[in-house]
């Protein structure tokens, strides 16, 4: 059950279907050909919308995505650029994606009406520096980032003051030029200035005529599993606001709301941190998140939990979270491992193989941050 309802709350914000249809519904202002720039991890996916939904009108595309993250069908299409770079940690290919995006930009001939595709995971995948940062500045200063376990709002604003395109920059280059953007949201309010370290937040100087709409984000891929839950003759609750902050207290907070809860199932969204030691192990804030929750399920006959990245990934690793239940625990304890020493040591992915209790989906075609879903009573 809980992985039918995750495949539902995907699939109602998959960027092929949400950029098609945001785009058929729209009126176009003008017959000029349409050149798409597209980043994130669901950038393949949604070009691939805006190929069904302009054809012939759209003229080139520039897809700036994560490695092994392209559609087969979008990569044989005409006029299609695609560059696969590196997340979580920027790498020289970022470098390059960041230089290509800002030629591109600036080399846009007048007639062209511009189209931007922006999801989750742009910060890592693009970049052009700041003159004195070096490529071996932002690996280490994202790596040290990211093992503090900051939230995405502080990690993506210094990711911008060390950027040449971030923080509304890029938009400055337009100059007033008119265009869309499409936003797949994975951040706290679905805020441009936020969204990809503000690749395409608006310009702090001059005119900004660029349109942004959101085409969704982790509240539909919610209801998308509540109606889901639903369908199938159970009761579902949606917990308010988005959670924030450490996986193991994210753990703690979503059990206890669901033992308290009268619905079947418990929804979530949102995005964890986890603060690594020096030496992590295997494993994601999402496995990190869903081996507590195991902790404080053990002994139950009748609960579950799901922890995913809605991208497919989780963290460095190609497992997209897990699925966690009463017996998990002692599951891990029974294949000769420690899980407590596992979780101090950010070695989920470890104790959780052990156990038998990864998610494999690969790439999903979004990225609006994390869900966990419980589920309760039906035994």
């Amino acid at each position: 059950m809980l992985l039918e309802l995750l495949e539902r709350a995907l699939g109602k914000v998959e960027g092929r279907r949400c950029v098609r249809e945001c785009l058929a519904a729209a009126q176009r202002s003008s017959g000029a050909p349409i050149w798409v720039a597209a980043v994130g991890k669901a950038a393949s996916s949604m070009a691939l919308g805006a190929w069904d939904a302009l054809g012939p009108a759209l003229e080139r595309a520039l897809v700036i995505t994560k490695d092994a993250h392209v559609s087969p069908e979008l990569a044989g299409l005409p006029g299609i650029v695609i560059l696969e770079s590196a997340h979580p940690v920027p790498d020289a290919r970022s470098l390059a994606a960041g230089e290509r995006l800002l030629q591109w930009v600036e080399t846009l001939p007048a007639h062209i009406e511009p189209l931007f595709l922006l999801s989750g995971g742009a910060s890592s995948l693009v970049e052009v520096l700041e003159p004195g940062v070096s490529l071996k500045d932002l690996e280490h200063l994202t790596a040290a980032w990211l093992a503090e376990g900051i939230d995405i709002g502080e990690l993506n604003a210094r990711r911008a003051r060390i950027s040449r395109i971030k923080g509304g920059r890029l938009t400055v280059r337009l100059a007033g030029r008119a265009g869309r953007a499409l936003l797949l949201s994975d951040v706290p309010g679905n805020d441009p200035a936020v969204l990809g370290s503000g690749l395409l937040a608006p310009a702090a100087q001059g005119p900004d005529a660029l349109e942004r709409v959101l085409v969704a984000d982790v509240e539909q891929a919610l209801a998308g599993a509540a109606a889901a839950a639903r369908a199938l003759g159970l009761t579902a609750s949606i917990l308010p606001g988005r959670f924030a902050g450490d996986a193991e207290q994210v753990a703690q907070q979503f059990t206890q709301a669901m033992s308290v809860s009268r619905a079947q199932v418990c929804l979530w969204g949102g995005e964890s941190t986890v603060r690594l030691p020096a030496h992590p192990g295997r494993g994601g804030r999402n496995q990190h998140l869903a081996l507590a929750a195991a902790r404080l399920l053990a002994g139950t006959s009748d609960r579950m939990l799901l922890a995913a990245g809605s991208d497919g990934t989780d963290g460095p690793t190609p497992e997209s979270g897990a699925l966690v239940d009463g017996d998990t625990w002692a599951q891990v304890v029974r294949a000769g491992l420690d899980p407590e020493a596992c979780l101090a040591r950010a070695d989920s992915g470890t104790a959780l193989a052990a156990a038998g209790a990864l998610l494999h989906s690969g790439p999903t075609g979004t990225n609006v941050g994390d869900l966990v879903l419980g589920l309760k009573g039906t035994a």
